[in-house]
C-alpha cells in the first residue's frame, strides 16, 4: 500500500490524536535550531561574547545526553501519554521563561530546562504516533520523519521571522505554540499501554558494554562535533541579519532532510553503509575546512552544503548503532545517544573559546579533524561495525534514522 494513499491507513487519513502528537513533533524539533538566526541578536541584547551566547547549545544538549538515560525510566512506568504532556509543559514553562531572561546566565539555564522537556517529549512521541496510527508503521514513520524534516527546516526560519523584531519573541513563539500542542494531546491521544519491561537507568550504559555500539558511539561522537559546530558556531562567522541566516539554515535543513530520508538508503544500497560513512564524513571535513578559510559567499555555499552531508552521517550512523548489537534498539539507542550529545554540548562551547585563543579559522580546522577521526574509528573498528543492518532495505533505514533521532 502506498503510504500517501489518501485511503484508510494512508498517510493522510491517520486519527486525530497521531496528527497533534505530530504537530507537537515539529515544533519540538523547531527547537533545536530556532536560535540559530538570532545568536548574534541575543549576544548584543544581552552585553554577550559568542563563546557565552553559545551556552545555549551547550546546556540544552548537556540535560538532553543526561536526559537519554532517564527518559525509558520514566515513559515505561508512567506511560507514553503522561511523558508527552509532563516534556511539554516543561518546554512551554521553560521556552517562556527564557523570552524573559535579563542575562545570558538566565537564559542558558532556561535552556537547559527546555532541553529536559524536549528530551522527554521527543524520545517518546515517536512511540506514541506508531501505537495510534492507523494502516501500521509505514504511514506512521513517515509522518513523523516528516515532521522530523519540516521542523529541522522550519526552526531557523521561524526564529528569523520572529526575531528579527525581538530576540525574545521566538521564545514566546515557542511556548505558544507547544500550549497548544499540549491542549491537543490532552483532548486527543488516549493513554498508551504501559511496556511489559521497565527500564532501568542502567540499561543504556550496559548496552555500551558491546564493542560495535560503543565503536559507533566514540565515531559519532566525533562528528557531532563537527555537525554543531557548523549549526552553533558558523552563525557568528556568516554575521548576517536574522532573515539571511534564517535563509541560509533553511535550505541546509532542507538538504538534511532530503539527503537523510531519500539519498542515504540509495547510497547505502550501493556502496555499503561502511564506504558510504566513511566517505561522508571526509567530505564533511573538507566541506568545513573550506567554509573556514573561504571568502562570505563560499562560507555561505558550504554551510548550506554541509547539510547534505549530515544529513547521510544521521541515517547511517543510525542504522549502526540500531543494528550492531544485540540490545533492545530504545536501550541501544539511548546508550549511543548519550554519548553523541555531550559532543553536541561541547563544540558550541569550545568552537568560540577556539577562536578567542587563537584565529576564526582554527575552531574549523578543529571540526575537520574531529570528523576525520570519526572516519578512522570506522575504519579500525570496520570489523566490529560489521553487522546485518547494512543489507536492510531501505525503508528499514528510514525507520531506524527516525528511532535513533528519537530517542
Amino acid at each position: 500500500m502506498d503510504p500517501f494513499d489518501a485511503g484508510a491507513g494512508g498517510i493522510l487519513r491517520q486519527p486525530k490524536a497521531v496528527w497533534a502528537t505530530a504537530g507537537a513533533s515539529v515544533v519540538a524539533f523547531m527547537g533545536i535550531g530556532l536560535v540559530d538566526p538570532i545568536l548574534p541578536s541575543i549576544a548584543q541584547g544581552l552585553d554577550a561574547t559568542a563563546s557565552q551566547v553559545s551556552l545555549l547549545f551547550t546546556s540544552y544538549f548537556l540535560i538532553t545526553a543526561i536526559a537519554m538515560l532517564v527518559t525509558g525510566f520514566v515513559s515505561s512506568r508512567i506511560g507514553g501519554k503522561k511523558t508527552l504532556l509532563l516534556g511539554l509543559a516543561l518546554v512551554v514553562a521553560f521556552a517562556g521563561l527564557a523570552g524573559t531572561s535579563g542575562s545570558v546566565g538566565e537564559l542558558v539555564g532556561f535552556r537547559a530546562g527546555w532541553g529536559l522537556g524536549n528530551a522527554l517529549f521527543v524520545s517518546t512521541a515517536l512511540a506514541v504516533i506508531v501505537g495510534a496510527a492507523a494502516g501500521g508503521s509505514a504511514a506512521a514513520i513517515l509522518l513523523y520523519e516528516s515532521a522530523l524534516g519540516l521542523g529541522m527546516a522550519c526552526g531557523p526560519l521561524l526564529g528569523a521571522l520572529l526575531g528579527d523584531a525581538s530576540w525574545r519573541y521566538p521564545f514566546f513563539g515557542t511556548a505558544f505554540l507547544m500550549a497548544i500542542g499540549f491542549l491537543c494531546v490532552t483532548v486527543f491521544l488516549k493513554e498508551q499501554p504501559k511496556p511489559t519491561r521497565k527500564t532501568s537507568l542502567l540499561d543504556p550504559l550496559k548496552a555500551l558494554g558491546h564493542g560495535g555500539l560503543a565503536s559507533a558511539a566514540v565515531s559519532s561522537f566525533f562528528y557531532n562535533y563537527t555537525f554543531f559546530t557548523v549549526l552553533a558556531f558558523t552563525p557568528f562567522v556568516l554575521d548576517m541579519t536574522p532573515y539571511k541566516s534564517g535563509a541560509v539554515f533553511f535550505a541546509w535543513g532542507v538538504l538534511l532532510a532530503v539527503f537523510s530520508v531519500f539519498a542515504a538508503p540509495r547510497l547505502q544500497e550501493r556502496f555499503g553503509s561502511l564506504k558510504v560513512l566513511g566517505g561522508s564524513l571526509v567530505l564533511l571535513a573538507l566541506d568545513v575546512l573550506v567554509l573556514g578559510y573561504g571568502d562570505h559567499t563560499t562560507a555561505i555555499v558550504c554551510t548550506i552544503l554541509s547539510g547534505a552531508f549530515i544529513g547521510v552521517n544521521n541515517t547511517v550512523y543510525t542504522e549502526l548503532a540500531l543494528g550492531v548489537s544485540d540490545a533492545p534498539r530504545p536501550v541501544a539507542s539511548a546508550g549511543y545517544n548519550f554519548v553523541r550529545w555531550f559532543a553536541a554540548a561541547a563544540a558550541p562551547y569550545f568552537a568560540p573559546k577556539i577562536e578567542e585563543w587563537t584565529n576564526i579559522h582554527i575552531p574549523f580546522v578543529v571540526a575537520a579533524v574531529t570528523a576525520v577521526l570519526g572516519a578512522l574509528v570506522v575504519v579500525v573498528r570496520r570489523k566490529a561495525l560489521t553487522h546485518e543492518a547494512e543489507e536492510l532495505e531501505p525503508k528499514h533505514a528510514v525507520e531506524d534514522s527516525v528511532a535513533v533521532f528519537a530517542n
